[in-house]
């Protein structure tokens, strides 16, 4: 569908962007549940201050946080910038990989691991821990979609070497600098998300995402200026970076050497 009219592309890019930002909505709601012990999924959004219901003209992605001026509409009360940086993020998001892969089986499945991997980096910023469940929802979500596809044996086969490959190297290196610098270098979460991307980028993309994971993380700790911060969100950044553009990147690259 892409590309066939130039307006049917615009209109199919920008409803997957507006799809993008009403799910960052509803996930940003369910991270900070479940952060909280809550129920995600019962009872309706409220303000986080007051605790006022929030009303349908609250609840439009990036434009409600617009018009209020980042404030609740009943106690005034400012809104973190977080609610609209993460609608505005899953919007170009869920575009970037609809011009990509158009509409298509893998947009689906990125997508639903789009968003898996928001609520991991959103957890993950508030209290430094990536969910174990979150890690095997990854992991369902790529075994489930793996028959639907006509080369199911190559994505078994360089998905089991890439997760192993990246994951076992990761773990092998923090150990390493685990002795050498006498505490925790990485977290346990950290190398097990590396896997689950490994599973979906195979060794090469891996590689890839691995590199520019610590260049959007490096990115990040210059932004918030801050000595410590959860390298989850930086892994999930580059993966939708690497989802979108990392082939095209990779094979510039060699294209140099051959």
């Amino acid at each position: 569908m892409i590309g066939i009219n130039p307006w049917l592309t615009a209109y199919i890019i920008t409803l997957a962007g507006i799809v993008g930002a009403v799910f960052g909505s509803f996930l940003n709601c369910v991270a900070w549940r479940i952060v909280r012990k809550e129920n995600p999924f019962r009872g309706r959004s409220h303000c986080t201050a007051c605790g006022h219901s929030l009303g349908i003209l609250d609840l439009f992605p990036i434009v409600s946080y617009l018009v209020l001026r980042g404030r609740c509409r009943y106690c005034k009360t400012k809104i973190s910038p977080r609610y609209m940086i993460t609608e505005g993020l899953m919007a170009l998001a869920y575009a970037g990989i609809v011009w990509k892969y158009d509409i298509s089986l893998q947009t689906v499945q990125y997508w639903i691991l789009i968003g898996i991997l928001l609520l991991i980096s959103l957890i993950d910023l508030e209290i430094y821990e990536i969910p174990n469940k979150l890690l095997i929802a990854g992991i369902v979500c790529w075994v489930l979609f793996l028959p639907f596809f006509s080369d199911t044996l190559e994505r078994v086969k360089w998905g089991l070497f890439g997760g192993i490959a990246i994951g076992g190297g990761i773990l092998l290196f923090s150990l390493l600098m685990d002795q050498i610098l006498k505490k925790e270098s990485m977290g346990g979460g950290d190398i097990k998300l590396f896997f689950v991307l490994g599973l979906y980028l195979g060794p090469i993309l891996g590689l890839f995402h691995l590199i520019l994971s610590c260049f959007v993380g490096i990115f990040i700790v210059a932004v918030l200026k801050k000595n410590k911060i959860p390298f989850g969100p930086a892994m999930s950044i580059a993966a939708i970076i690497t989802f979108i553009c990392g082939t095209d990147v990779v094979q510039w690259y060699l294209g140099l050497f051959l």
